[in-house]
Formats: structure tokens, C-alpha cells, sequence
């Protein structure tokens, strides 16, 4: 039988226990939501005060990035472990990277992002001479096979980024869909960016019934109402996010990165109300 004192000291801790224990289980029962940045819309910022903006960026709540500053081995001039180190310490992980590259320096491409510990590198954009006609994209096709073996090799995935051009008819059929008919499926994803594809006149929901599981990384960006259509806080314009995002598992979404191309007014203001959108969001 326990002393008086063993049971004094018993109700102490359990009084203790009580006590700390809501705090414990509300900050551990919810998870926390990724939320992504593709950093190409802070550019300007990034090129005057590399650690600051991205401080910042990781104030607001982005807790990922996607960058698009890699030349010559080094991710905005830094070394790729010091530059993952950064964001790291600031509580982001460094995902993806967005870069265009040729098979002849894919190795070592693809080495300076596995040595940054990248999961994805994506092929951004496509030059007007590969989309004059339909055999410049099944070249594209065949390149971006190519490219995917390497990113393999090194433990990474390849995807491609669109933009509007490719939804645009051409011979007949859409060369997006002869990226995607043409490129193996373990090789090569796509990172559908919501806005483009919008703007090219086709929605995400059909392309994901078109292509299952092909779209594990997505651009989130939204559209005004005007005549121009142009970049908008996420949130605030004319795209219905929420039946895309309940369309996830067939599109095979795995990331996303909230992205402003460009902005009338305060980039920092736009990106603290696309943040608060989707982290308030029951859908995401």
C-alpha cells in the first residue's frame, strides 16, 4: 500500500498531465497543411535580399518551395546543401526546381538537385522553335523521355510545366496531349498549372479523366475577371478551385505551389490572401 506522500505526489502529476495535456493534443492533433511556394513570384526580391524574402515567405506560412534559380551547379548562388540548409532552418522543405536542361548535362543537372535533396525537377518551358508543329513536340516527347531517365537515375521525378500554347489546336489534334500520349508515365509527369490550362480554354478536371495519375505536381494561381484575364490572388478571381482539389487522387496531385507570374499591386499582399484562402479552405 502506498504512503500518503506516494499519493500526494501521484495527484501532483496527474493534475500536472491534465493540465498540459489539451495543449499537447491541439498542437499535435491537427496537421499541419503543405502549402508551396513557387519562388519565381518573389524574383525580384529573391535577386536584392535572398535570405530576407524568403524569411518572409516563410512567415506568412509557406512551409515548401519550388525554386527557379538554379545555373551551374548552385541553387540563387548558393551551394546546393546550403541553399536546402537555409530553407530548412526557416521550417520549409525544398521540393522541386524548376530549370531547362539538355540530355548533354543532364547527369550532372540532376546530381546538383539530388545532392539538394529535390523530389522533383521540372522542364518549365518550351522554346518556339520545338512548337512550330507537331513533330517539335514529338521531339519534345523524346527528349523529356530522355531526361526523365536521368532524373531516375539520381532518385528524382521529371515533370513538365505548361503554359497556354500547348492546348492551342494544332494539325488537328492538342499538343499537350501528344506530350502526354508520347512521354512513358514513370519517366515524366506534369505539373498543371491551373491558371494556363484555364486560359487555353480546357479545365483540370478533364485532363485528369483524360490522363489518370499524371499530375502529381500543380501550379495554383487564379484569373481575374477582366477582359485580360490576368494574374490574381488565389482565392479572388474566377477559378472554382474546390472540384479540382476534390479531384486530386485522380490526378495523382502529391505537391502544389501557389504561383503570381505577376502583379499590379503588392506581391506580399497577394500572397498573404492566397495563403489565407487555402489554409482556411476546407477542400484542400
Amino acid at each position: 500500500m502506498g504512503t500518503r506522500r506516494d499519493f500526494l505526489k501521484k495527484s501532483a502529476m496527474l493534475t500536472t498531465a491534465a493540465m498540459v495535456a489539451p495543449t499537447v493534443l491541439s498542437s499535435c492533433g491537427k496537421k499541419q497543411k503543405e502549402i508551396g511556394l513557387q519562388i519565381y513570384t518573389v524574383r525580384d526580391q529573391l535577386n536584392e535580399d535572398l535570405e530576407g524574402t524568403l524569411k518572409r515567405v516563410a512567415e506568412i506560412g509557406y512551409n515548401s518551395v519550388e525554386a527557379a534559380g538554379y545555373a551551374n551547379g548552385r541553387f540563387y548562388g548558393k551551394d546546393p546543401k546550403e541553399f536546402t540548409k537555409m530553407l530548412n532552418d526557416m521550417g520549409m522543405k525544398f521540393l522541386s526546381s524548376h530549370t531547362v536542361f539538355e540530355p548533354d548535362v543532364a547527369d550532372e543537372v540532376c546530381a546538383a538537385h539530388a545532392e539538394a535533396g529535390c523530389e522533383y525537377i521540372v522542364y518549365p518551358y518550351l522554346p518556339g522553335q520545338f512548337r512550330e508543329n507537331l513533330d517539335g513536340y514529338k521531339n519534345t516527347a523524346d527528349k523529356l523521355n530522355t531526361l526523365g531517365q536521368f532524373a531516375k537515375k539520381h532518385g528524382l521525378q521529371l515533370a513538365y510545366h505548361n503554359h497556354n500554347f500547348e492546348f492551342e489546336p494544332m494539325e488537328g489534334q492538342i499538343p499537350m496531349d501528344v506530350l502526354l500520349s508520347n512521354t512513358d508515365p514513370n519517366l515524366v509527369k506534369s505539373e498543371l498549372d491551373l491558371y494556363w490550362i484555364t486560359k487555353g480554354g480546357h479545365t483540370p478536371i478533364e485532363y485528369f479523366d483524360k490522363f489518370p495519375g499524371r499530375f502529381e505536381l500543380w501550379h495554383v494561381k487564379d484569373m481575374d475577371n477582366s477582359p485580360e484575364q490576368f494574374f490574381a490572388a488565389v482565392g479572388t478571381g474566377t477559378i472554382d478551385f474546390k472540384p479540382i482539389f476534390d479531384a486530386r487522387e485522380k490526378a495523382g496531385m502529391k505537391h502544389f505551389f501557389v504561383e503570381e507570374d505577376r502583379c499590379k499591386g503588392d506581391i506580399w499582399e497577394d500572397l498573404n490572401t492566397s495563403f489565407t484562402y487555402l489554409n482556411n479552405a476546407s477542400f484542400v
